[in-house]
């Protein structure tokens, strides 16, 4: 489990696999499809194994490079699928490496077809500074990165086959860090029930409370817990290497929380890290970032600022 990151012999029980998916077909900005490299270059596979993870980097899908974007995005989804729920049934914990957030179309299906394989529940934290909960009919920009959530939650509007396809369940659905959600999608967000913790909600009441809620539910229902995170959850001024800024991001100390409580609940199977633009980035900070934060998930503690923080969700 997530929790105990002493040193280890490798195992099928301790197995990351690294799967690449890089792509900015989603997005109306280019370079997120360099982002799986940049997070290869930052050492992450090396950062996990010191932690005595045995790390398979299995590469990076390849689906052809005339397809339209469209085309583009329904041939990685379902190659991320099967990636994803192949790395699972091996008991490996899949490592999604965007590429923009349309990956998770694929990724989370995968793990969503594995969880009922298995007949456990699927819960996912979506760590994003959107919510990603538009469809055809609602969006503004007709980017399909900001659609993502919405058709995993069986909105509407997409072609999803059954062979490569599952449904994620909204009750179980936590958005953290939200802070640009479109009128419209704020409300279709509000009538199927998903949780939103926005950065107002964390200014006023901070974040520890309703992760730690959200973690006992699904430890209570034995659940498979999948990260999907998005590196335009942080602010802008840690990582601007984003083609999608919004400010009043999560501090540092905000997100190490974050990552340590889940390191804690020991529930984490399967990750997605996203959006990551080399392009747009400043001297690798945003990837640094990322590498960090993953690392701390998976057990790091190189120091704790938040160490006040984490007693108050330990002690509740």
């Amino acid at each position: 489990m997530l929790h105990d990151a002493r040193a280890r012999r490798p195992s099928a029980g301790n197995r990351i696999d690294l799967i690449g998916l890089p792509t900015d077909a989603g997005a109306s900005c280019r370079g997120a499809a360099l982002g799986p490299d940049d997070l290869r270059t930052a050492g992450l596979a090396e950062r996990l194994e010191r932690l005595s993870y045995e790390v398979h980097d299995l590469g990076d899908v390849n689906v052809g490079d005339k397809l339209a974007p469209a085309a583009e995005i329904e041939a990685l989804a379902m190659a991320a699928s099967e990636a994803g729920y192949r790395s699972l049934e091996n008991g490996a914990r899949p490592l999604f490496l965007g590429g923009d957030h349309s990956i998770s179309m694929g990724s989370v299906a995968g793990v969503a077809r594995h969880c009922r394989h298995v007949g456990r529940p699927l819960f996912v934290l979506w760590f994003d500074a959107h919510g990603d909960f538009n469809t055809w009919a609602t969006t503004e920009t007709g980017n399909i990165h900001g659609m993502s959530l919405a058709r995993l939650c069986g909105e509407p509007g997409f072609h999803n086959a059954s062979d490569w396809f599952a449904p994620v369940d909204p009750d179980n659905v936590m958005i953290l860090g939200a802070r640009a959600l479109d009128c419209e999608e704020a409300q279709l967000i509000d009538e199927r029930g998903l949780q939103v913790v926005d950065m107002d909600a964390i200014r006023i009441g901070g974040l520890a409370a309703p992760l730690k809620n959200f973690l006992d539910r699904v430890e209570a229902a034995n659940g498979h817990l999948h990260l999907s995170l998005d590196v335009d959850a942080m602010d802008p001024a840690l990582a601007p290497g984003v083609g999608t800024t919004v400010s009043g991001g999560l501090t540092l100390d905000e997100g190490q929380l974050v990552m340590d409580m889940l390191h804690e609940s020991g529930r984490v199977g399967s990750v997605d890290l996203v959006e990551l633009n080399p392009i747009l980035d400043r001297l690798g900070m945003s990837a640094d970032l990322m590498v960090d934060l993953t690392a701390r998930l998976f057990g790091e503690r190189r120091f704790i600022p938040v160490a006040h923080q984490a007693a108050q969700y330990i002690a509740a």
